[in-house]
């Protein structure tokens, strides 16, 4: 008897790497179809901040020596931006699965738990870098920013910052059970935490007590390398920070697939 017509088509290993790259591709293609609003909007929110400060603060000292203020300003708006929007892709795109009722078609395929989470994290690190490739190219400009001093801390804190909020993303679209909650967490979480992350100042100009606090601020980490890798100027330990974001991100990650593999308001 001939049973070659019962054998699957594509053959899946230990990781199915196509089901993991096509949900992938799904993602990147979700916020490129209406990129006026997921690419060019936070651009144009950046280049709006830094033309105001640049009109309201004009002549105003550095906190750092051998760089102006806007010089200052330009790395932290561009994390800033790649921050919100590698939470944002992640966080919305479960969070519309599962009030349209689609979501389904991301947990029925032959795919583990390890390769929807790498998947979707992939999306939303894809969406943060490309918003702060192309802020970063045009407040350069803006900024009359030469060329990175470190390019590898800068590449390295932007991948393991918009990591990061990538997950925190995946947790927050699981646990929110409309959009409301989700608004919650934005406006009551990410948004005071990014303007509180030393974006506009140098947190030494803090109160000593709000300081020892700020510098656990993990935005404030994230902004602080990546200018760092700009400038060559930073309030905080590199090297501390690093570790701390590496440490976040693994924690993040075991966390994120263990909330997966549960089926926590997903599967019940």
């Amino acid at each position: 008897m001939n049973f070659e017509h019962l054998i699957r088509p594509v053959q899946i290993g230990v990781i199915n790497w196509r089901g993991m790259y096509t949900l992938y591709c799904k993602e990147v293609y979700r916020f490129m179809k209406v990129s006026m609003q997921t690419l060019a909007a936070p651009i144009v929110t950046s280049v709006l901040f830094m033309l105001v400060f640049a009109l309201a603060l004009d002549g105003r000292a550095s906190p750092f020596e051998g760089a102006s203020y806007m010089q200052f300003l330009a790395p932290g708006l561009v994390m800033m931006a790649v921050l919100q929007n590698a939470f944002a892709n992640t966080s919305s795109s479960i969070m519309i699965g599962k009030v349209q009722g689609n979501i389904v078609d991301i947990l029925m395929p032959p795919m583990g738990s390890l390769e929807l989470l790498v998947a979707l994290s992939l999306g939303g690190i894809t969406r943060g870098v490309l918003v702060g490739l192309i802020s970063m190219t045009i407040l350069s400009f803006v900024a009359n920013l030469g060329l990175p001093q470190n390019i590898l801390a800068a590449s390295t804190f932007l991948l393991l910052g918009s990591c990061a909020m990538s997950l925190i993303g995946v947790l927050a679209g699981i646990w929110a059970a409309k959009y409301d909650s989700l608004a919650a967490i934005t406006n009551f979480i990410i948004q005071p935490l990014s303007f509180l992350s030393g974006t506009f100042y140098s947190i030494e100009r803090l109160p000593d007590m709000i300081e020892r606090f700020a510098i656990f601020n993990p935005f404030f980490l994230v902004i602080d390398g990546f200018r760092f890798g700009i400038l060559g100027m930073n309030d905080g330990p590199v090297l501390g920070g690093l570790i701390a974001l590496f440490v976040l991100n693994v924690a993040l990650f075991a966390v994120s697939y263990y909330v997966l593999e549960s089926g926590y308001k997903l599967k019940s």
